[in-house]
């Protein structure tokens, strides 16, 4: 009996890349110079996994046109890339992780809320790009952000995999539940929030705190 199409789906932001607190400051300081403070875990619970233009059209008003939401995102996006530019490098043990599950035959999508500034920043400038099946970038390529299982959806599209043969990868609480609304199992990275944070999510399979605690095999004989 021929094997389905496989394929491990990874968020970027927190799944990639443990770049979130650089994400949480840069927004700190963005929101800071508007004279509003925000509680940094608060915030991530609540924001994680959104498109940039949500988060700002939340705090700052729904009446924002695209222009100014152009504009006050390349704002905070510069800060993010200015505080996270010395810092860049991948979660231990992905770089090997993702090259067995090549080698296991599973496709490999990036499905990611960020900028295609913030795409490019990682998955360009890191040499990531190249070796991912497809990549969405939410901000572009779908409608709605997380926790709408838009950009997973999406993903598994380009790969040419049905939902139910799909694995995410997410360290947020938004992202996992747009697994759950894809109809997809999740793998959580604890890169950002603790295990309890994820309780209350059925389509969690595994939960660790990087890619050296996670074998291909085992993942394969879950599928």
């Amino acid at each position: 009996m021929t094997t389905p199409a496989r394929a491990l789906i990874f968020d970027m932001d927190g799944t990639i890349v443990d770049n979130m607190d650089f994400h949480t400051r840069a927004w700190i300081t963005f929101f800071a110079r508007r004279g509003q403070t925000i509680e940094p875990d608060a915030f991530f619970r609540d924001t994680a996994g959104r498109q940039g233009k949500e988060i700002l059209r939340h705090y700052l008003g729904a009446e924002l046109d695209d222009d100014t939401l152009a504009t006050l995102n390349h704002e905070k996006e510069v800060l993010y890339r200015e505080l996270y530019g010395p810092h860049r490098r991948t979660i231990d043990g992905f770089d090997a992780f993702i090259d067995r599950a090549r080698e296991q035959g599973w496709a490999l999508a990036v499905a990611t809320s960020a900028s295609p500034g913030s795409a490019r920043f990682i998955l360009d400038e890191m040499d990531l790009q190249r070796k991912f099946d497809a990549v969405v970038v939410g901000t572009v390529d779908v409608p709605r952000g997380k926790p709408h299982p838009d950009v997973f959806l999406k993903a598994a599209d380009r790969c040419s995999v049905l939902p139910a043969h799909c694995i995410v990868f997410e360290d947020a609480p938004l992202g996992v539940e747009a697994a759950r609304r894809a109809g997809m199992r999740a793998v959580v990275l604890t890169t950002t929030l603790p295990a309890e944070a994820f309780a209350e999510f059925d389509n969690v399979i595994a939960i660790v705190n990087d890619f050296m605690q996670l074998d291909v095999e085992a993942l394969l004989s879950l599928s």
